[in-house]
């Protein structure tokens, strides 16, 4: 039984479609991920100078690779018995990941990396469907 994974894939989330010889199944991880946290309460202040409002910057970036990490993990963990791997969205998450999978030794099993725009999730199944129907086994 061979199993291919597609999955389109950004900071904030990413849509796993596994297929089977007769199954396919759809994943949804969230990730905890927010790269621009805004002031505390949501309120700007009417001092002039709000050097405590604000964490320090690399605690904060301490904290997204952190939420990053657990997310790809999760993500590599749905896909892993996977012979086939293709990877679309739009920013940096694909590449991050792709990286993630090369560490992890799985890196040969990539067939593919696309950069496209937001998608349903139903056209995301569409096409890598499409994608794996058109490719020889």
């Amino acid at each position: 039984m061979k199993i291919k994974a597609g999955l389109w894939i950004d900071h904030r989330k990413a849509v796993i479609v596994i297929i089977s010889d007769n199954e396919e199944q759809t994943k949804l991880i969230i990730s905890k991920v927010d790269k621009q946290p805004g002031r505390l309460d949501g309120k700007r202040t009417k001092t002039q100078y709000e050097q405590h409002q604000f964490e320090a910057d690399d605690s904060r970036q301490r904290e997204f690779t952190g939420h990053l990490n657990i997310y790809y993990d999760a993500v590599v963990t749905c896909i892993r018995d996977a012979e086939a791997i293709l990877i679309f969205g739009p920013g940096e998450a694909k590449g991050e990941l792709k990286n993630r999978l090369e560490k992890n030794k799985l890196g040969e099993r990539i067939v593919g990396i696309e950069t496209v725009d937001k998608m349903t999730d139903h056209r995301i199944v569409a096409k890598i469907r499409q994608y794996f129907l058109s490719q020889p086994d």
